[in-house]
């Protein structure tokens, strides 16, 4: 029954958008009806909490990843690479004033 409820928990309600509180509300609910005890509430938080935390890290990696992979299909510089193009911009201009 326990796996059953973590299984449902993870489809019904999108672990990833799942905030603290509303794991915590989740869970409780599900321990005041009868169907988990308060030791395995508190552990299905735990881990709950815990793989929302991965799923979202992983997920923000991958968005990251895919700006970046559409950045270099358009060609757009980096902000290195602007930064750097800023500091020769910078050496170029000091070297034409010390030449006038």
């Amino acid at each position: 029954m326990f796996e059953f409820i973590k299984k449902a928990i993870f489809i019904g309600a999108g672990l990833a958008s799942m905030t603290a509180d509303k794991i915590e509300e989740t869970v409780n609910e599900i321990v005041k009806k009868g169907d988990l005890t308060e030791k395995q509430g508190r552990e299905l938080i735990q881990e709950l909490k815990e793989r929302s935390t991965k799923v979202r890290k992983e997920l923000s990696e991958k968005i990251e990843k895919v700006v970046n992979e559409t950045l270099q299909k358009l060609n757009m510089p980096t902000r290195k690479e602007i930064e750097e193009l800023k500091a020769r911009i910078e050496q170029l201009e000091k070297a034409g004033e010390k030449k006038e």
